[in-house]
């Protein structure tokens, strides 16, 4: 995943004095990656509970598995996405949740829309729904893939009959597939599975409370906007959420588009009980003071 127009977000904000904002840029140049904790000054009220919150593992590859289940929850929180089978021992010894379970994809280009990778595919699926469930843990992404040619009709055909493949084994075994919608304009060209009603045809198609989108913020605003709507109208097929500053994809502060807060009140008040995890790529001096302040933005 490439880097776009790279822009710091600003060390200042709401109840942030001065003081504090020098005392963050000393933390970060101590070398955040070898303490891996957060500056004293940061510790704030408990977290309001009204959203689950996670954070993506791989935007912080400064940090080891442990240290970032050590950020998360200093920051008040815990669970972390996209983490695969190898990890999981961690986060279950330092009480952190794996939110969205990943591993058994081969990839973001080759999905369930391509009828050619439909064995491998079940073959993969079948065994990881196992081992998530067998660890307790319930959302398992998965992907489209491309079109590779394909119109929106015949890839939705060829998802729909391999997805039923292993839809059955999900229910026994009481795990979601959850798959993510991505833009095809900047950062995934070619994929097939790029707006909300495509996603919400597969649904509707499927049929089943165990499978549903990983609704991205960040990429649906750029392939059509109209958030806020968008999740009143369809959110019973939204599983999970991701988090991202428009354009850039760093941080999500009031020097982007989308205004965070009333995105997460609308998402609350869907009812959604399911997690809203930052994928953002920090580009602050303080990665990890980036991701608290997109915490506290999105605790609502």
């Amino acid at each position: 995943m490439s880097i776009h127009s790279i822009r710091p977000a600003p060390v200042s904000g709401p109840g942030l004095t001065r003081r504090d904002a020098l005392r963050l840029a000393a933390a970060a140049s101590l070398g955040l990656g070898a303490a891996g904790v957060l500056p004293a000054f940061a510790a704030a009220a408990p977290l309001k509970g009204n959203l689950k919150h996670s954070v993506a593992r791989w935007t912080f590859p400064q940090l080891s598995v442990a240290q970032l289940c050590t950020t998360v929850k200093d920051i008040g929180f815990a669970a972390i996405d996209l983490v695969g089978p190898d990890d999981w021992p961690t986060l279950k010894a330092n009480g952190v949740y794996s939110s969205m379970c990943n591993g058994a994809e081969l990839g973001l280009t080759k999905g369930f829309a391509g009828r050619q990778f439909h064995d491998q595919l079940v073959e993969r699926y079948t065994r990881h729904i196992d081992l998530v469930a067998d660890a307790g843990y319930r959302n398992l992404i998965c992907f489209s893939g491309n079109r590779n040619g394909m119109d929106s009709e015949e890839g939705m055909a060829h998802a729909e009959a391999g997805l039923k493949r292993i839809l059955g084994h999900a229910e026994k075994r009481n795990v979601v597939l959850v798959m993510e919608l991505l833009n095809s304009r900047v950062d995934h060209p070619d994929y097939l599975c790029d707006t909300s009603a495509w996603g919400v045809a597969l649904c509707q198609r499927l049929g089943s409370a165990h499978f549903g989108l990983l609704y991205d913020i960040y990429h649906m605003q750029i392939m059509e906007g109209d958030i806020i709507a968008t999740i009143g109208r369809d959110h019973a097929c939204f599983k999970h959420y991701h988090t991202a500053g428009v354009p850039g994809r760093h941080e999500i502060g009031d020097y982007q588009e989308l205004n965070y807060p009333a995105i997460c009140r609308a998402i609350r008040d869907t009812g959604f009980d399911g997690y809203l995890a930052q994928e953002f790529m920090p580009a602050a001096p303080d990665p990890v003071g980036s991701l608290r302040e997109a915490i506290r933005l999105c605790d609502v």
